[in-house]
């Protein structure tokens, strides 16, 4: 209690923090041997639940044309439409594209496993155009020496620079992206399952957390308000 009160609760430490020093002290004592007559159950905080952050399809058009640059474009819209993370999208070769099954292969995501996404056919078209342009070598997008991948921070800053051109005053980052695909989804009446294996989930509870920023769901739910 004494810790409670006189080092988290002074600092204002997060429940995340807390958690792991409850984990930090347990293992040390089971290592150790100390024979500390720790609590079985130890209080923990409960995290904070959020939602994710997402934008409109309007705000997301205007970032994509924001992109005057033929592989920026290209990069963003192909993590918008297959709601990839960012070393996913970096870590894609050429022959991951299955242009003829409209299929791209996912190699060691998260979790190490392979998945594959649907290729939209417009993404197909644009991603055929970047390559006739560029013709990568060994990765599908490159940086400036051939052969080796595209930079992770020059990728962020693309983002930042499009979201500043399109005139958006939200902090929206590569991973905002990710969160409109897998909240346009469920508004496109796409199964939840399909959308836990779509976006390589682990557990379903992570996938049902977009159904509640879908507006889809949110616009079929009549308030009771209407009968009166």
């Amino acid at each position: 209690m004494a810790f409670n009160n006189d080092y988290i609760g002074r600092k204002g430490l997060s429940a995340s923090y807390q958690n792991q020093a409850v984990n930090a002290i347990k293992l040390f004592s089971k290592i150790n041997r100390m024979g500390l007559e720790i609590p079985g159950e130890i209080h923990r905080p409960r995290r904070d639940k959020h939602l994710p952050n997402v934008l409109s399809k309007a705000e997301v058009k205007t970032i994509l044309n924001c992109c005057g640059n033929l592989k920026h474009k290209a990069m963003l819209s192909l993590i918008y439409s297959c709601g990839l993370r960012r070393g996913e999208l970096l870590r894609i070769k050429p022959s991951d594209i299955q242009a003829d099954r409209g299929l791209l292969l996912i190699r060691h995501a998260k979790g190490n496993k392979d998945r594959m996404a649907p290729l939209s056919a417009k993404t197909l078209a644009l991603l055929r155009e970047y390559y006739r342009g560029y013709r990568p070598k060994i990765w599908l997008f490159e940086g400036q020496e051939a052969g080796k991948p595209y930079d992770e921070r020059s990728l962020q800053q693309v983002m930042r620079r499009a979201v500043v051109s399109a005139g958006i005053n939200k902090p929206a980052t590569l991973h905002w992206l990710r969160h409109i695909y897998a909240t346009d989804l469920p508004e496109a009446g796409t199964d939840l399952r399909y959308i836990q294996e779509n976006l390589g989930h682990k557990s379903s509870r992570t996938t049902e957390i977009y159904t509640h920023v879908s507006t889809r769901y949110l616009q079929n739910i009549t308030s009771p308000f209407e009968d009166l």
